[in-house]
């Protein structure tokens, strides 16, 4: 359905709210694996549910137009799978690492596919360093009322499996986008739900 250089829409949605909307280029869509890359210069909507470094209540959070920040980043989703893989380049173009944002698994809707953050992240380094990421915010969204303890519980343990199974190195390391793509833009309505 979808070809290398399409241009759709990623969304962050929580209780009825657009909180975070990535126009992304896909670089290969097939039933086991999303491929899509995060252009710099991309102009997103940005979720700002921080102050002090501490989780806001969902009712103060805000969402800021801004673009995204250099060199770019390579998105690896599997459908079904809680958990996406985000590759991370230097300015120089040496790899720099992957990220792993706990998310609901991707639905599709009429632009691209809608997700949930679920606050817990991993970052790993070339090395194979693991970090944790983010595991107080994951806590106070439970005390907000965003996620339940259970839920919470099955966001942890996706992340322990994403590191039981160790997917890295993901085998796109190397890869580079395509000079020819043009930059995405963040279409009309992108925080109309349902879309």
């Amino acid at each position: 359905m979808w070809a290398p250089g399409d241009q759709v829409l990623i969304r962050h949605v929580l209780r009825g709210r657009v909180l975070h909307a990535l126009p992304v280029t896909i670089v290969d869509a097939r039933p086991d694996l999303l491929t899509t890359w995060i252009a710099p210069e991309t102009p997103i909507a940005y979720p700002l549910g921080l102050e002090n470094g501490t989780l806001l209540p969902l009712d103060r959070w805000k969402v800021e137009l801004r673009t995204w920040f250099d060199p770019g980043a390579l998105d690896l989703t599997v459908p079904g799978r809680a958990h996406m893989l985000r590759l991370f380049w230097e300015p120089h173009g040496g790899f720099r690492g992957w990220y792993v944002n706990l998310q609901e698994p991707l639905a599709w809707t009429s632009r691209g596919w809608d997700t949930t953050d679920n606050q817990l992240d991993l970052w790993v380094e070339p090395s194979g360093e693991v970090t944790w990421k983010d595991e107080d915010h994951l806590e106070q969204a439970v005390g907000h009322g965003m996620f339940s303890p259970e839920e919470a519980i099955a966001i942890r343990a996706e992340a322990r499996r994403v590191i039981d199974e160790w997917p890295f190195p993901t085998g796109w390391e190397d890869w580079r986008p395509d000079p020819g793509w043009e930059l995405p833009e963040l279409p009309p309505g992108w925080d109309a739900v349902p879309d």
